[in-house]
């Protein structure tokens, strides 16, 4: 399996109890999708290695323990602090104005009046308001993504359409390296 043909789910943090169970913290807003893992891939030196789930609980809403088929020792120190991922052919179409960020990344961006604010190279979750990273004529602009700004989720066009408050593309225009 490759990893452009995946997703990631979350990261093993640790060892839970001396039965060989893993924690799995996900990082999804849906943990309610993996209610039966039946296999996940770990992120192993670079390679994603299939690790076959044999029993699964909830600890809290996003974390879960988990013990794996023919485990040992090894195999679960060799999966302890490691990426998780799924095939992206496990997660449902979405419609409408939702979206995975990682199908969106090169769409571009427009204003409700047709205007372009430039295309996806990145998203960043890892704050607590996620934005979109655009590259509008070689300047990196930032797009805070809030659900009711989204006007239209257009897949076959490649373009989200949004209502973007006056003056916020020169808010959130970053200068390039060569302006400062």
């Amino acid at each position: 399996m490759r990893k452009e043909d995946c997703y990631f789910l979350g990261t093993i943090t640790r060892t839970h109890g001396l039965q060989g169970n893993v924690i799995l913290k996900l990082d999804t807003d849906q943990p309610e999708m993996y209610n039966k893992l039946e296999s996940i891939f770990v992120e192993v030196n670079g390679l994603l290695v299939p690790f076959f789930v044999e029993k699964q609980s909830w600890s809290k809403a996003d974390t879960k323990i988990i013990s794996f088929k023919n485990s040992s020792e090894a195999i679960v120190n060799q999966s302890i602090g490691k990426g998780v991922y799924l095939p992206l052919s496990t997660l449902p179409p979405l419609t409408g104005k939702k979206f995975y960020y990682h199908e969106v990344i090169g769409f571009e961006i427009r204003e409700a009046d047709g205007k372009t604010c430039g295309n996806i190279v990145s998203i960043n979750d890892q704050t607590a308001q996620n934005y979109f990273i655009l590259n509008l004529a070689g300047k990196e602009i930032i797009i805070p993504i809030i659900r009711d700004w989204i006007l239209e989720v257009n897949r076959e066009e490649k373009f989200i359409q949004m209502f973007l408050p006056e003056g916020l593309m020169d808010v959130f225009l970053v200068p390039s390296k060569k302006d400062e």
